[in-house]
C-alpha cells in the first residue's frame, strides 16, 4: 500500500513507524526540517520538507499513486485541505484527517464533509476519542485499559497483577476448570517488558499486565478474580477544563452518571466559560498543583482525581499530589511516551496516551480485510483486531483445535447473532462471526489474509 503522512509529529512519527515495519511505501510530509530528518535516519520511509496541503508537494510525494492519505498536523485547515487538494487533483481513494475543533464536528454541520463538499473518509478527533477511554475507565475502576468491541458486547481490558491477586501462579488451563461459566478469556500477558500470548499452562506472576477479552457483563466479576474490586468512584476531581476535561464533564451529566464532579481550570476565561456550560459540576479557577485548590476540590474525600491538561508534568505532578493528601485513586494523561516507563513508580494508577488511541483509530481503516476495530497495545507491540469472517476464510468451519494458527495470535471472543460465545478447542467459526483476536506485532498481517475476501472465491 502506498500512504502519504502529512506531519511527522509524535501521531505521525507513530503511524509511519507502525506501517513502514510492515513494508508498505510510505512518505511523511512537515514542514519542519528536524522532524523530517529524524524519521529520514530511524525509519524506512521517504520524508518530504513543504506543506502538506500544497499540489507540488503531495505530487512530490507520489500522490498521483497514492491509496491513502492521513494528515495529522496540528492544523485543522491543513489536513482538511490536505484530504480536498489529493481529491480533487489526485484522486487518491482513501483520505483520513485528524481534526481537533469541536466547532467542525457539531452535528447539524456534518454534511461539511460529504463527497460533495470536503470528500474526507474518515474523521479524527483525539478529544473525544480520549473523553471516551476516560469514560470507560471511570466506569470499570480497576481496569488499566478497556476497549469495548462487538457493539459492546464485549470488552478487552487490561488488569495489574498485584501480590493481592488470587488467580497469580495458577495456570491459565485450570482458570478455565475453576471458573467454568466465567466469560472470559486470557489473550495477553506482558511481563518485564514483553509481551507474549500465554499458552494453557502458563500463569500469571506479580507486576504482570493481563489482556483478557470478557462479556461485557461478565468484567466486573473479572476484575474481582484479579483482586480489583474497587467501588465505583462518586466523587471525581479532573484537572484540566480543555476540550477533553469538558466534554468528560458533560458526558457524565447527559449520561446521568451518579458521581458529584469538580473541575479545576488554570485558565479564568475557560473556567468561567465551561461553568457556564455545565449544570451540576462545580467548576474552580486555578492551578491543580496547588494545595489550596486541590483542598477546596475536596481532594482528602474523593474517589479519583482525572489529569487532564495539555501539560504531562502538570498531571503527573498533581496526580501524586492528590493520592497523598488523599484521593484514592487517578487516571492521568500522559503525552510523553518517556513519562509511561515509570507511572507505577510514581504512584499513578492508570494513564491515557492520546498518541496510542489515535494512532489505533487510523489502523482501523488500514487494515485490509474485514477489519472493524483495532486498538494497539504497548506501543504496538500486538494489537486486539475485531473482524467479521467471510464464507471463504480459513478459520470458517474446522474446529479452532485443527486450525494452523500462529503461536503469536489468540482468539479471545466470538460474537454470533448478537450474542457472546467463548471460544475452546471444540468451536467452530460460522461466515459473518465477529471475531475479536489479540495478534503480536508479527502475526497481524496473517490476520489481514484471513478476513480478506479470496479472489478465488469469484
Amino acid at each position: 500500500m502506498r500512504v502519504i503522512i502529512c506531519g511527522a509529529g509524535q501521531v505521525g512519527y507513530g503511524i509511519a513507524e507502525r506501517l513502514s515495519s510492515e513494508k508498505n511505501d510510505v512518505a511523511v510530509i512537515d514542514t519542519s526540517q528536524t522532524l523530517v530528518q529524524v524519521i529520514r535516519d530511524n525509519l524506512d520511509v521517504r520524508g518530504f520538507v513543504g506543506h502538506g496541503a500544497h499540489p507540488d508537494v503531495l505530487a512530490e510525494a507520489g500522490a498521483e499513486q497514492a491509496d491513502m492519505i492521513i494528515a495529522v498536523t496540528l492544523h485543522d485547515e491543513v489536513n482538511m485541505v490536505a484530504c480536498q487538494v489529493a481529491h480533487s487533483l489526485f484522486n487518491v481513494p482513501t483520505k483520513i484527517a485528524r481534526v481537533r475543533s469541536q466547532s467542525y464536528l457539531q452535528s447539524h454541520w456534518q454534511d461539511l464533509f460529504s463527497s460533495e463538499h470536503m470528500p474526507i473518509d474518515v474523521i479524527i478527533s483525539p478529544e473525544l476519542e480520549v473523553g471516551e477511554m476516560v469514560l470507560r475507565r471511570i466506569a470499570l475502576p480497576g481496569a488499566m485499559d478497556a476497549v469495548r468491541f462487538a457493539d459492546g458486547a464485549i470488552i478487552m481490558v487490561a488488569i495489574d497483577c498485584r501480590e493481592d491477586c488470587p488467580v497469580i501462579e495458577t495456570p491459565l488451563s485450570q482458570l478455565t476448570e475453576l471458573f467454568p461459566n466465567l466469560g472470559a478469556t486470557v489473550v495477553g500477558i506482558l511481563r518485564n517488558d514483553r509481551l507474549f500470548v500465554p499458552s494453557s499452562s502458563d500463569q500469571m506472576a506479580v507486576g504482570d499486565m493481563a489482556y483478557v477479552v470478557a462479556e461485557k457483563n461478565q468484567v466486573k466479576r473479572t476484575l474481582a478474580l484479579f483482586g480489583h474490586e474497587e467501588p465505583d468512584a462518586r466523587r471525581i476531581v479532573i484537572a484540566g477544563g480543555g476540550n477533553i476535561g469538558l466534554y468528560v464533564a458533560q458526558q457524565m451529566e447527559r449520561r446521568n452518571i451518579s458521581a458529584k464532579v469538580r473541575i479545576i481550570e488554570a485558565n479564568r476565561e475557560r473556567a468561567v466559560d465551561i461553568a457556564d456550560r455545565l449544570n451540576r459540576t462545580i467548576v474552580l479557577h486555578g492551578s491543580a498543583l496547588d494545595q489550596t485548590i486541590l483542598t477546596e476540590a475536596d481532594i482528602r474525600q474523593a474517589d479519583l482525581l482525572v489529569a487532564l491538561t495539555n501539560d504531562d508534568q502538570v498531571n503527573i505532578l498533581s496526580s501524586v499530589m492528590g493520592k497523598r493528601l488523599g484521593c484514592r485513586s487517578n487516571l492521568t494523561l500522559i503525552n510523553n511516551p518517556t513519562y509511561q516507563s515509570f507511572t507505577r513508580t510514581l504512584g499513578i494508577d492508570a494513564f491515557v496516551n492520546p498518541r496510542t488511541v489515535t494512532i489505533s483509530r487510523v489502523l482501523q481503516h488500514v487494515r485490509r480485510g474485514r477489519i472493524r476495530a483495532v486498538h494497539s497495545i504497548h506501543d504496538g507491540a500486538a494489537e486486539i483486531i475485531e473482524a467479521e469472517a467471510l464464507e471463504t476464510s480459513p478459520l470458517v468451519g474446522q474446529p479452532l483445535r485443527d486450525l494452523d494458527l500462529p503461536d503469536d495470535l489468540r482468539i479471545g471472543a466470538i460474537y454470533r447473532g448478537g450474542a457472546y460465545v467463548k471460544p475452546d478447542g471444540q468451536t467452530r467459526i460460522r461466515a459473518k462471526d465477529r471475531v475479536v483476536i489479540f495478534a503480536a506485532a508479527g502475526a497481524v498481517r496473517q490476520v489481514e489474509q484471513m478476513f480478506r475476501v479470496s479472489l478465488e472465491f469469484f
